[in-house]
């Protein structure tokens, strides 16, 4: 398989040097991206990074994964319109080791020559002392090269640090020592970091005389003009702790078609054939959501797994399907809750449980304004209790509680309420 013919057919490259095809036509060839360390997970803005080194492994290349250590430290300006707050050692250390975990579920580390590699910046950068980098490595990049980076001048007017300022010089010398070590002829990452990573290659050049190449992926944007991973609740992060399995599958189900039709291409492994079949066989029956469908099964059991999808699809079923009580019981705690937030929520004890239904509605709960309203909707079937349809001698019981405290009451189709028993 061709690296950048694949990518290409793919919309995955924004920018790429000259030659750098005929590189990867050449030999094996070592590439490298960089992840940022500033959180303990990554996103799925990140997964577009992950993506391209699956495909340059799959391509019978080897990539090295850079986690930031050193750079973690500094603070990459580019697209950032103000300074970030830097972390401890500690804080970047158990952000680190988070990260490579994680990538190691889409990388192989045992296939010999291609094997992947997770690399840390600091191990090179511990060591050196700050006179030994401005002599043998700033001097080689002049100041008016690094001003006319859009990283500096977009924030020439708001004000950057001195380290922000040499951030560039540190990527740049990444780059070089990855070259010079462990003969890694590429710099891969986002269109934002052309800048950064140039300057490694110019670097390379006029230290050593010796030539490396680029390719940058181009900044996703949602048809609708909206940040791509972003939601009201912030990042859709590859950690189910910080996004269930069950927001992780959804994010990618309720996307448009017109960004389905480009996420499927980025995110999934499927063929160029196989893409333009499900496209052509969900033009047919847009309602179905086929093409979604496909994405959000395939993109979480790569990241999480087969048990993690048919948790999250369990889930979907209880708000926008048939379910019974068996299926709230049959999913865990993490999952229960994420499919309920945001719906009101009340408290009560468990000697509440033995008070009257209308009681419970009325007074313990003020599910309702009173028993009345409470009767007359019980008696016209619009009352649900974990998804069981009830009637007004209804009898609640510690046998009914969900994970041992939690009663999902339903009025009409779509007002849910939860009700917690300590």
């Amino acid at each position: 398989m061709n690296f950048v013919q694949e990518l290409k057919w793919r919309g995955m490259i924004q920018d790429i040097m000259p030659g750098t095809e005929k590189q990867f036509e050449k030999e094996l060839t070592s590439a490298y991206i960089g992840f940022d360390p500033t959180a303990d997970s990554l996103h799925i803005g990140s997964l577009v990074q992950i993506m391209i080194l699956v495909h340059l492994q799959k391509s019978g290349h080897k990539p090295f994964a850079l986690v930031g250590g050193a750079t973690g430290m500094v603070g990459d300006p580019s697209g950032k319109s103000k300074e970030r707050n830097l972390l401890d050692k500690k804080t970047l250390d158990h952000n680190l080791e988070c990260m490579k975990n994680q990538l190691e579920k889409f990388l192989n580390f045992n296939c010999g020559d291609k094997s992947a590699v997770v690399i840390n910046n600091h191990d090179w950068f511990k060591d050196l002392n700050f006179l030994d980098f401005i002599r043998d490595i700033g001097k080689h990049i002049s100041i008016n090269y690094m001003l006319a980076k859009d990283s500096v001048k977009s924030r020439l007017e708001t004000g950057m640090s001195f380290t922000e300022f040499t951030y560039q010089l540190v990527q740049g010398y990444d780059f070089y020592w990855l070259w010079k070590n462990k003969k890694c002829m590429v710099q891969l990452g986002g269109s934002d970091q052309w800048g950064n990573i140039v300057t490694g290659t110019e670097l390379i050049r006029r230290k050593e005389g010796g030539e490396a190449f680029a390719i940058t992926t181009p900044l996703i944007m949602k048809a609708d003009g909206g940040k791509f991973g972003k939601t009201e609740e912030g990042n859709v992060w590859l950690d189910k702790k910080k996004t269930s399995t069950y927001k992780f599958y959804q994010f990618w189900l309720n996307s448009s078609d017109e960004d389905a039709k480009n996420y499927i291409k980025i995110f999934t492994l499927k063929t160029e054939d196989e893409i333009n079949d499900i496209i052509n066989e969900h033009n047919e029956a847009p309602s179905l959501r086929i093409l979604q469908r496909k994405i959000a099964e395939d993109i979480t059991i790569r990241v999480h797994s087969k048990l993690d999808l048919d948790m999250a699809l369990k889930a979907s079923t209880i708000l926008f399907g048939k379910s019974t009580e068996k299926d709230l019981k049959g999913i865990d705690e993490d999952t229960f809750l994420s499919v309920f937030e945001g719906v009101p929520q009340f408290n009560i004890t468990k000697t509440d449980l033995s008070s009257g239904l209308l009681d419970l509605l009325a007074e313990k709960t003020s599910i309702f304004q009173s028993k009345g309203e409470a009767r007359r909707m019980i008696n016209s079937n619009a009352i649900s209790i974990n998804k069981e349809k009830i009637t007004e001698d209804f009898k609640l019981s510690e046998n009914n509680l969900i994970n041992k405290k939690y009663i999902v009451l339903q009025k009409g189709k779509k007002n849910y309420f939860l009700i917690i028993v300590s």
